[in-house]
């Protein structure tokens, strides 16, 4: 395939194969940082105008009915933690998740086991796939599960995780469904209504292809919360008050990073005019690539055989992982090795020591994929498995 521009993110390329958008996108499209650089020049008088616009920009992409209670973060871990620390757990109640969360899900998680005396049940992968749907089952009818949490994808296979029917699950049983959107938000369609979901958290500087620095969250109205009042709710004429609020708010969040936002939404805006040629094009380039891998070398292929973002990771010998990251920098390739905030994710694949993760966005091309699929070739060679 050419590498004429299909996209004003393509004008950017400048010689580097950027085969890490699980991580982090780049480049990102050239109106982000323009509408960054307006943020931070406008009067003061127009930040409410451009965040009510970046706002809604944001919340008509994740089709959400209640966009009042979509929430700005400083990213897809903050909105975990505070998700989590404010819903109304009791002792004995249980949050169900999948082996593959990030570390960003999985430790507010255990927070809650050590000071809440929550209970973390976390299910295991099915014989091909990323999560025993009948496990998960098994644990609903048991009873106290408060809420089904699980990455939308693993952050280390790419493995898509069946979320509508977790939702559909957890909502029989009595039971709220809260979705990390960071792997598949902008890669796969994310409507918060067609999938169930009752709690949404999104990370901006992924698919979504905004900027670092910004994420948020937004809940259903049926979900409750017990949010401890921040100092300034508080009233100052010595009457007593309820200490909780009945939803995080700007005081629990802190001040908005609005050029983050903002350059956010032109992400989206940007994403939302591409052709789907474009937009299907990561998932397009990782299949070719693990299959070529499953070809040539199946033992080393993490994950099983359903659908997937557009990541794929390889299981290495402990020499090939400490230098496989310098061995695709010096081809002017940039790719992740390592343990990739999961560290729970690597356990249940059986490499707690780590992997080679391979990530592909849209503004990738066919022979990025190639080239990529050549470096491993250099990687591996003479290896026995």
């Amino acid at each position: 395939m050419s590498r004429a521009c299909a996209s004003p993110a393509d004008a950017q390329h400048l010689g580097v194969i950027h085969a890490n958008h699980a991580g982090s996108t780049w480049p990102r499209p050239p109106g982000v940082a323009a509408a960054m650089q307006r943020a931070l020049t406008v009067e003061p008088t127009q930040h409410a105008r451009l965040y009510d616009e970046a706002h809604a920009t944001i919340a008509h992409w994740f089709g959400l009915p209640t966009p009042e209670r979509l929430v700005p973060t400083g990213s897809c871990t903050q909105a975990l933690s505070i998700v989590l620390g404010d819903l109304p757990w009791r002792a004995g109640d249980v949050v169900v998740t999948s082996r593959l969360e990030h570390h960003a899900l999985v430790r507010p998680v255990q927070k809650l086991v050590h000071e809440r005396a929550v209970v973390h049940r976390a299910m295991p992968r099915a014989p091909d796939g990323p999560i025993d749907l009948e496990a998960v089952e098994a644990t609903l009818r048991e009873g106290r599960v408060r809420l089904v949490a699980v990455t939308g994808a693993s952050n280390v296979t790419g493995e898509l995780l069946p979320i509508a029917e977790l939702a559909a699950l957890a909502h029989a049983h009595g039971a709220a469904f809260l979705l990390d959107s960071a792997q598949v938000a902008g890669v796969l369609p994310c409507d918060v209504r067609a999938l169930g979901v009752d709690v949404l958290v999104f990370a901006g500087h992924k698919g979504l292809h905004g900027p670092l620095g910004v994420g948020g969250f937004w809940a259903a109205s049926t979900v409750a919360f017990e949010c401890p009042a921040a100092q300034c709710e508080i009233a100052t004429d010595g009457a007593p008050r309820v200490p909780t609020a009945p939803f995080p708010g700007f005081c629990d969040t802190g001040s908005v990073n609005l050029p983050a936002l903002v350059g956010l939404a032109a992400g989206l805006a940007w994403l939302e005019a591409q052709p789907p040629s474009v937009r299907e094009r990561p998932v397009r380039l990782a299949a070719w690539l693990r299959q070529e891998v499953r070809d040539r070398w199946p033992e080393r292929l993490l994950g099983g055989k359903g659908p997937h973002t557009g990541a794929l990771s390889l299981r290495l010998e402990a020499a090939q992982l400490a230098r496989a990251e310098a061995h695709f920098a010096a081809r002017g390739i940039v790719v992740r090795a390592g343990q990739h905030c999961a560290p729970m994710a690597l356990a249940a694949l059986g490499v707690p020591q780590g992997c080679l993760r391979l990530s592909f966005g849209p503004q990738n091309h066919d022979d990025d994929a190639a080239a990529v699929l050549a470096g491993l070739e250099g990687l591996l060679a003479g290896a026995t498995r």
